[in-house]
């Protein structure tokens, strides 16, 4: 069975998602949907777990996540941006992180990783995914 997340680096199947960034290394793509502020920064590499990385691969993954962050930062003025390393290696083998904003005015009950609530702001991310992919020229 062929790799989804491959795939979708390649722009076909089910996941292909706008990207912001890419390199050799990694790739950087918003999350399908009109939720603005949610970002995947994947390994091109079929590497399962952080401690799987190669050095240079650790640097490329902490760069696009600290450049990502910024970038949502200013793009969107949210009440803060948050990333989390989470499953189990699931997505065939590929490393992922997820960077995301908490946009102002989020319900206090809403948990810190709801993007779908009652007023939550929308948008076409194909544009957002413009303005955040120049801040990683800069």
């Amino acid at each position: 069975m062929p790799c989804p997340v491959c795939a979708k680096h390649r722009g076909a199947g089910p996941l292909v998602s706008p990207v912001v960034w890419a390199d050799e290394l990694v790739v950087v793509s918003h999350r399908p949907g009109d939720f603005p502020g949610y970002l995947f920064v994947e390994t091109r590499r079929h590497v399962a777990h952080l401690d799987g990385l190669t050095e240079a691969e650790a640097l490329a993954v902490a760069r696009a996540v600290w450049v990502g962050a910024r970038a949502l930062r200013a793009e969107l003025d949210p009440e803060s941006v948050h990333s989390a390393v989470a499953g189990r290696g699931l997505a065939r083998a590929h490393f992922h992180q997820h960077l995301f904003v908490r946009h102002r005015g989020t319900p206090a009950e809403a948990g810190w990783m709801a993007v779908d609530w009652a007023g939550a702001p929308r948008e076409d991310v194909t544009g957002l995914c413009g303005r955040l992919s120049a801040h990683f020229g800069r």
